[in-house]
This record gives C-alpha cells, sequence and structure tokens, in this order.
C-alpha cells in the first residue's frame, strides 16, 4: 500500500498548486498532523494534462499484472509505475451506460435510455448535463475524445451526409474522431467533428435498423461475402467481409479498415497531444479492443497464440505503449495524470466465431471472479484500474472501493470546479493514493438489473431469466431468491450467505433501496423469505 495521509478533505485539490509560504506551510501542518511532515499534492502552478485509457471488454484477469497469460507488458508498466486499485468498478456491465456514467457521474438507471444502443439512437447525454469534457472546458483545458462513443448522434432521423448534431462537441468536446456506434454495428465510417470522414457526395449514406435496402446483399443471402463467421446476433449488411448489425447502403469510400483502426485512433491521439502539448488537455481515448469483431493488423495476428482476442490485446497494449512514448518524447509524463480501465469484463463468444473460446488455453479473463459482460456476479463490473503520474503517484497497490462514476466530481476537484449535485464523490486524494478514503456503497448495474457493493459485502436482488446467457455462456447473476456473498473470502461468489446472515442481507437491501429506491421490485415481484 501507498504510504497514506491524512488530509483535510474539504479542501480543494488547486489549493495545493499555489506556492507555499513557510508560515501558512507550517499552519497547515499543524492542522492536519503534528507528527508527519505535509506532502504537496501538486508541485506547481501548472495545470496537470488528464488523459483516460478506456479499453472495451478487457476483463480484469486479461492484464498481465492481474496474472493474465497474454503479454501486456506496457500496460504492466502503468501498474507498475503507478497506483493499482483492487476494488476499481465500471458502473455497468455493458458498454453504453458504463460510457454515461463515466463521462455524467450519473448512476445509468437513472436514465431508462440509457442501454446498448442501436447505431442510429439519438444522442443520450443531454446537452445541459455536466459532463468531465465541459469541466475541463471550463477550467481552460482543450478537450478531445477518439475511439469509440457508443453513446448516441443527433435527435433522431440521423442525415449522415451531412453534419450531425448533437454529438460529443455539444457535450464538451473540442475535437472528436470517433465511430459513430461500435464496431460490429453500421456505419462503418469515422465521423471527425460530426462528418463522415471520407464520404463522398455522389454515394450517400443510408442506414437502418428495422429492415434492409432493396437489392442490398446480407451475410444471410450472400454468404460468400463473409470471411469472418457470424455466430449469433451478428447477420445484417457485410462490411470488409464482416457481417454487422444493421443495415447500410452507400458509403463506400468512407468505410473504415478493420485492421487498421487500431493505427487510425493512434494516430489521431497521437496527433492531439503533439499539437496540444503548449496548453492543458483532457484526452478520453475510448480504445475499441477487444471488443468484436476482432481484427488485429497483420503484424499482430497469431502473436499471442490465444486467437484474435489474445491478437487485439495485445495490439490495444502495443499502441498504449506508443502513445505513452508520445508523452515522454514530449516531455509530458511528469504533468499528466492517466486514468486507464475497461468499460465493463470479458466476454468470449459476442457474436463471432473467432476461436476465442477453442484458445483460450489457462487464460482467465474474469479474473478470480465470476459472471462476465451481460452479467451481475463481480466479473461483470469489477476491471482493471490504474492511475499513473510520473513522480506525483506513489507506485502500489490500494484496496479502495473506487468506480468510473467518481471521475466527474474527483476531477473537477482536481482542477477547481464546482459542479451541480451527481452521484460522482471527490475521490481525488485517494486516486493521487494520499488517502485510504473509499466508496462506501456502489450500485452496480447489468442490463437494466442492479445489484450494491457494500464494504465487502454484494447483494443481489432475485431476478427472473435464465442462470446463465447461453449464446455468451456467461452466468447471469439471476436467481429466484436473494443474493448474499462476502468478497473478503469469496470472490468467486459461491457461497450465498443470505439465509445463514439476515441481519446482514436486510442491511444490505435496506442500503440498497435508499440509492435505487423500490422500483426495482417491478422486475421480479418476489420477497424475501
Amino acid at each position: 500500500m501507498p504510504r497514506v495521509l491524512k488530509l483535510d478533505m474539504k479542501q480543494s485539490i488547486p489549493q495545493f498548486l499555489k506556492k507555499f509560504s513557510f508560515l501558512f506551510s507550517l499552519s497547515l501542518l499543524v492542522m492536519v498532523s503534528c507528527n508527519k511532515k505535509q506532502e504537496k499534492v501538486l508541485q506547481d502552478e501548472k495545470k496537470p494534462n488528464v488523459l483516460i485509457i478506456y479499453m472495451d471488454d478487457l476483463g480484469y484477469g486479461d492484464v498481465g499484472y492481474n496474472g493474465g497469460k497474454i503479454a501486456t507488458p506496457n500496460i504492466d508498466n502503468l501498474a507498475a509505475g503507478g497506483l493499482v486499485f483492487k476494488n476499481g468498478y465500471a458502473s455497468s456491465a455493458t458498454c453504453t451506460p458504463s460510457r454515461y456514467a463515466l463521462l455524467t457521474g450519473i448512476y445509468p438507471w437513472r436514465n431508462k435510455d440509457a442501454k446498448i444502443l442501436p447505431g442510429s439512437a439519438p444522442l443520450l447525454i443531454d446537452t445541459s448535463q455536466v459532463t468531465i469534457p465541459k469541466v475541463m472546458q471550463d477550467a481552460g483545458y482543450d478537450t478531445g475524445v477518439i475511439g469509440k462513443w457508443h453513446l448516441g448522434l443527433g435527435s433522431g432521423n440521423i442525415d449522415w451526409n451531412e453534419r450531425i448534431s448533437p454529438g460529443p462537441n455539444e457535450v464538451g468536446f473540442d475535437y472528436s474522431y470517433i465511430m459513430a456506434a461500435t464496431q460490429d454495428r453500421v456505419p462503418t465510417v469515422f465521423l471527425k467533428n460530426g462528418v463522415v470522414v471520407g464520404l463522398d457526395p455522389n454515394d450517400p449514406i443510408e442506414v437502418s435498423y428495422l429492415e434492409n435496402f432493396v437489392g442490398e446483399p446480407t451475410s444471410i443471402d450472400h454468404p460468400e461475402l463473409v470471411k469472418m463467421k457470424w455466430h449469433h446476433g451478428h447477420n445484417n449488411s457485410v462490411s470488409n467481409g464482416i457481417p454487422r448489425i444493421g443495415f447500410m447502403k452507400g458509403g463506400a469510400q468512407a468505410k473504415w479498415v478493420d485492421t487498421t483502426m487500431s493505427k487510425t485512433f493512434l494516430k489521431q491521439a497521437q496527433q492531439y497531444v503533439t499539437s496540444n502539448k503548449n496548453k492543458p488537455f483532457f484526452l478520453y481515448y475510448a480504445m475499441q479492443q477487444p471488443h468484436v469483431p476482432r481484427t488485429p493488423n497483420p503484424k499482430f495476428v497469431g502473436k499471442s497464440g490465444r486467437g484474435p482476442r489474445g491478437d487485439v490485446i495485445m495490439e490495444a497494449d502495443w499502441t498504449i505503449g506508443q502513445l505513452m512514448k508520445t508523452l515522454k518524447d514530449e516531455n509530458l509524463l511528469d504533468n499528466t495524470l492517466i486514468i486507464f480501465t475497461s468499460d465493463n469484463g470479458p466476454v468470449l463468444n459476442d457474436g463471432y466465431n473467432d476461436d476465442a473460446v477453442e484458445k483460450l488455453g489457462n487464460h482467465t479473463p474474469w479474473g478470480p471472479f465470476s459472471g462476465g459482460k451481460y452479467s451481475l456476479l463481480e466479473a461483470g463490473t469489477h476491471v482493471p484500474f490504474i492511475t499513473y503520474w510520473k513522480g506525483k503517484i506513489e507506485p502500489g497497490t490500494s484496496e479502495a472501493l473506487v468506480s468510473q462514476l467518481d471521475l466527474v466530481a474527483s476531477l473537477s476537484d482536481l482542477v477547481n470546479q464546482n459542479i451541480s449535485q451527481t452521484d460522482s464523490q471527490n475521490l481525488m486524494y485517494t486516486l493521487l493514493g494520499k488517502s485510504a478514503q473509499e466508496r462506501t456503497e456502489l450500485v452496480i448495474e447489468a442490463t437494466s438489473r442492479t445489484a450494491l457493493r457494500k464494504g465487502e459485502w454484494v447483494m443481489i436482488p432475485p431476478y427472473p431469466g435464465p442462470q446463465v446467457l447461453n449464446n455468451v455462456d456467461i452466468e447471469s447473476g439471476n436467481s429466484n431468491e436473494y443474493q448474499l456473498y462476502n468478497l473478503s473470502n469469496d470472490k468467486n461468489e459461491q457461497n450465498n450467505l443470505a439465509k445463514t446472515n439476515k441481519d446482514k442481507l436486510e442491511d444490505m437491501i435496506k442500503s440498497f433501496e435508499t440509492i435505487r429506491g423500490k422500483d426495482y421490485k417491478n422486475i421480479h415481484q418476489l420477497e424475501l423469505k
């Protein structure tokens, strides 16, 4: 554990940016500690850059520093030089809700539309909402998003041949270079500041998630076009030999090349960093790996020995190393706070036959936990979580319970901005390794179902539905009775204590309903036994 300092948590982080006089420093020392020498969180008045590296479907056990068998040396270097949170959480076990929570600081279950979105969905974030990029803009930062968006675009009935608004630029980002939704959904094009990149006006784009366009081939009626075989749910329009979700017509010159997508996003991130190196910046770098379809660059094909899923994890790790090199070359590492995490837990077969199951070997993407993507069990939301700041964050590990939900309030404090009420908690000192303060409670979500993590305990209410999601072969967390687990000695959630520890169960239910309300009961209609 890194050394813990007792700090006045009511005091704003940026106050530490000012150089203390001897007398003020002395008075502060007396106030916070009679015996310990106070350390300044920041050493000068220069505003720190902030970089969030957000992986897609990367599990707790997918990284080398957590025992993964796929080589991730650059991620491991972040862990070795930074603070590893053993209890770091995404807010949801699926991507759209997690991204919504990260950027807004609002629990996704508070927004009925915060579910996995189709590629034609309207913008999920209201343009009046507090967001991390808005907070950073107000503090004088340039803000950028590069990579996967999947939070909707426009107001409905999108015309892909005109500038699409509202989008990332209307919720706080000065610069955006994104894919519209996900790699397995149409349209398979990039957008730069709301405009499709490389679009030929004589070949306009049309998109539908309801029905195909007359005469357009799909993977079902033209299987000869398919190079990557679909397993479930991915059998509509074919692009680059890969069947997708949804139907698309036109835009041939604008279509991305799947095998160079990671390289494209890396180049954009590097250019963003170098062009903003002389002013403070916030970059949300939302990588697409290892989400399906897994399409490693040729130089990574076969490198992991674990199929395309392992290969794209290695490619993503290399990409992170290249971005770190750019930061180093531009002399920015000493003044850049890096946050590395994933939007949700792992899934192997998520719609394509790509040998992710067959070539898994002894690699365990879920780590010591049960479940995975889509699941209320731990592996759905318990994800890799690292903070790194060369010379400012002391390397080590933390057992503090933290959530991506807390980044809005924490970063607001870092840059001395006040925000309106959100579900986010200010844990900036914890993220910097200067405090052991943690969340006492956290509601986690998976496909509209919710559960509670409180201390070392997890409570999952009864929910109907299959206990195993057959298509993806993942335990859902569903049960016809309450589940109560103590993670201190049961990380794999095998010993349900709901019947033998009813006092604790009642306490967990009470805490859960205080935050969540009782409307969740409409889902299952079962009483505590």
